[in-house]
């Protein structure tokens, strides 16, 4: 026999689908309630998995109600309590579950006393419609929502709890294109020319952004940086951790990052290495700048997100260039690489920790506009030729336009 996608459902090797699933226990015997069959409450055979699935499901219903059993009944709050999100949790990085929290909180306030079974399409047409336009949320955040919508439903399919994903039936909200504002190297060259360096608070901020700025390092990657993790001697830096904080003094260092593609070694540029080196030593007649300490961090604890994003803030108005977010110079980065250097994909998918050269085209192909400048100018004139003067065609059509009387040397292209 083989699985199937379906808990309790296989196929057997002539080709036909059948269940095998427990339904309880026997409270007089104490034996387990079996269930196994290839056939439908009609006695035809199942045509496919689904089929069989369903099955299971209306078995499953039945059972509980003769039993008294509330699963039949169960509303989507409980099922999400109870056996959604702990299943969930196991699943992903705490980072990942903590981000997800909000979402996991508007699924279950949404649909809380709604039993599971009497989610319609109507219903989830409606949450559809109030996520576009009554929230205000963004197109892209309203789309995440509702795919974690109908994974919940998946899941419930999965679990038996429900025969099929009524989400399915209504279309899922478009991602969209989200814009990321980024700094040129003209006005990060503006910033940088801002920052008052003799300051030693200041002098951490300029670090900051251009440590972020030249190794396109993720916000919570960069924040989790140690100085073991830079290697002077080969010129790189280690990028295997990220930092998850709830404030200055509650943090959590984690050995992983936020996927296992960002596990990598970053190559660093001479000015990088002294601009470190330099801070390094500053950091140390301070009393920090051993190698468990961090390297963004002014008194031994790490920065925080929200103090990045005014350091930004407050230089970016001094030096009358638009603000962005942390991960915008993740973006300033790329777009420093594509348009100074006309980095490859492949090489800016590896440093910027990207599981694939897909991934980097779908984030970032709209800034290699340009990019085949230099290909341009050396195909110019590189194709010769010479035409005749006079057609070597006899036509027999209806020719109603006049012979273009033409020198080919007026033309201006190379002659063979």
């Amino acid at each position: 026999m083989a699985k199937t996608k379906f808990a309790g459902v296989y196929s057997g090797r002539d080709g036909r689908f059948y269940f095998d699933v427990q339904l309880g226990v026997d409270t007089t015997t104490g034996k387990r309630i079996r269930k196994k069959s290839a056939k439908d409450a009609d006695g035809q055979f199942f045509t496919s998995a689904t089929a069989a699935h369903k099955e299971v499901v209306r078995l499953k219903a039945e059972y509980d109600r003769n039993s008294g059993h509330t699963a039949y009944a169960l509303t989507y709050g409980v099922f999400m309590r109870q056996t959604y999100v702990p299943s969930y949790q196991t699943s992903v990085q705490p980072a990942t579950f903590e981000s997800r929290k909000q979402v996991l909180n508007t699924l279950i306030n949404r649909f809380d006393e709604i039993e599971l079974r009497k989610i319609d399409v109507r219903m989830v047409q409606d949450f559809k419609n109030w996520l576009m336009s009554r929230t205000g949320y963004s197109q892209s955040y309203s789309s995440m929502i509702f795919g974690n919508f109908r994974k919940t439903l998946d899941f419930a399919v999965e679990m038996n709890y429900l025969p099929s994903n009524i989400s399915k039936r209504v279309k899922a909200v478009p991602k969209g294109r989200a814009t990321v504002p980024y700094w040129t190297k003209a006005e990060f060259q503006a910033v940088l020319n801002q920052i008052c360096i003799a300051d030693y608070y200041e002098h951490l901020n300029f670090v900051m952004l251009y440590c972020y700025f030249m190794t396109g390092v993720r916000v919570n990657e960069g924040m989790a940086l140690q100085w073991a993790d830079v290697d002077f001697t080969h010129e790189q830096m280690r990028v295997t951790h990220m930092l998850v904080l709830k404030s200055k003094n509650n943090w959590e260092r984690h050995n992983y990052t936020k996927t296992e593609a960002g596990l990598r070694t970053i190559s660093l540029d001479q000015d990088t290495l002294e601009i470190l080196r330099v801070w390094k030593k500053r950091q140390r007649n301070n009393g920090f700048g051993n190698p468990d300490d961090f390297i963004f961090s002014y008194d031994g604890n790490p920065m925080l997100k929200s103090t990045l994003m005014r350091i930004i803030k407050r230089y970016a108005k001094l030096a009358n260039v638009h603000p962005i977010q942390g991960k915008g110079l993740r973006h300033s980065h790329a777009s420093y690489l594509i348009n100074e250097f006309n980095v490859s994909v492949l090489v800016l998918s590896k440093r910027l920790g990207h599981s694939s050269p897909e991934i980097t085209l779908r984030h970032y192909a709209h800034m290699y506009v340009g990019a085949d400048r230099e290909l341009a100018k050396m195909m110019s004139g590189h194709i010769a030729f010479s035409t005749p003067p006079k057609t070597r065609v006899n036509f027999t059509g209806n020719q109603a336009v006049a012979p273009l009387k033409l020198r080919p040397q007026s033309l201006n292209v190379q002659k063979a």
